[in-house]
């Protein structure tokens, strides 16, 4: 009987010692990136543009040669900063996954030459990038937010070829619908007379009064940008960060729509050419319709819709729980699938 015992105690220890080397090894693949020199997976990827080489800032997680997940921030011209969430979630899933700044905001690159602000030379941005991080058709994954949406939209529309999936997270793919959005719903929710200051400071163009930012910051942005009552330290560091030359100049110094080089921006008609599976986000609260976003994952060949109650433009952040499964499942879906 003490035989039998000392057996099965052994086999045990045996076991998890299997288990725990197994999961050494696992862990150990994950964090090799092949770096002769170690920098935490940042690196600064060179970009060829049409006024000359620059370069973009990257920060790798992990290593999965079936999921490489590109993040696109906001703004345009914000950071990776307010992304930082996806961090916990994505490396618990064992996703290789990339934070980055595109060209232009704080910590990559900040080029004078305005032709540079266009959609089309981003996308193209967007592609040596991707060229950079080894992803091809088998496992590229791009999840825009805001603006970074409009990017991976267009990314697609041009790219798909090397994409798996494609995730737009609180951006409709119209800018006639964002402003009347904003003018015909979010507008008409606030206070009427914080809503006529900021009018009349809008019809002065007197963005850069102190006072602008006080009535939108309580009235608008606490309602429909995130609701969290302290704001997260990487949002507030991207509000921070964010190049307002770039922000205003493609997308107007105005919240309640666009009036910059995105002003007549509208690909909707060309939804229907997404053939990749796609992932459509919207909130109860956005700064985009909902609605809308509903509406998208029908006009895409394979489109599906997460809906974050609690959630508004930044759901990854005021209703991270519903806002991550979401996500997260989608991906598994696709590399399941596919």
């Amino acid at each position: 009987m003490r035989q039998l015992c000392i057996l099965a105690m052994a086999i045990l220890l045996l076991s998890c010692n299997q288990k725990n080397s197994t999961e050494t090894n696992s862990l150990q693949t994950y964090f090799n990136y092949g770096d002769s020199i170690e920098s935490g997976g940042v690196k600064m990827v060179p970009i060829q543009t049409p006024v000359g080489n620059f370069k973009v800032w990257t920060k790798r997680f992990g290593s999965n040669p079936k999921i490489k997940i590109l993040l696109l921030h906001g703004g345009p011209a914000m950071t990776h900063e307010y992304m930082e969430c996806f961090e916990t979630f994505f490396q618990k899933e064992g996703f290789e996954f990339y934070e980055y700044d595109q060209l232009g905001s704080y910590y990559s690159d900040q080029p004078k030459d305005s032709s540079l602000w266009t959609t089309e030379r981003f996308v193209e941005e967007v592609e040596q990038v991707r060229k950079a991080i080894h992803a091809d058709s088998s496992n590229f994954y791009v999840l825009g937010n805001s603006w970074g949406g409009i990017l991976a939209m267009e990314y697609a529309l041009k790219y798909q070829k090397n994409m798996k999936a494609l995730l737009v997270s609180n951006m409709v793919a119209s800018a006639f619908e964002y402003a009347k959005y904003a003018e015909e719903v979010l507008a008409k929710q606030m206070n009427p007379l914080v809503l006529a200051e900021i009018k009349a400071l809008e019809a002065k163009k007197d963005f850069n009064n102190p006072r602008y930012m006080e009535l939108l910051i309580p009235n608008f942005y606490h309602e429909h940008l995130c609701r969290l009552k302290e704001w997260p330290d990487g949002f507030n560091r991207a509000m921070k960060h964010v190049n307002s030359e770039i922000y205003t100049l493609m997308q107007g110094p105005s919240e309640f729509g666009i009036s910059g080089r995105l002003a007549n921006w509208d690909i909707k008609n060309r939804l229907k050419e997404i053939a990749i599976p796609t992932l459509m986000i919207g909130a109860k609260h956005d700064t985009m319709d909902p609605k809308a976003m509903e509406e998208q994952s029908k006009l895409v060949q394979k489109g599906k819709y997460l809906y974050c109650p609690n959630g508004s433009h930044l759901a990854m952040w005021d209703d991270q729980k519903v806002y991550m499964k979401g996500v997260i499942q989608f991906v598994h879906d696709v590399d399941q699938v596919n």
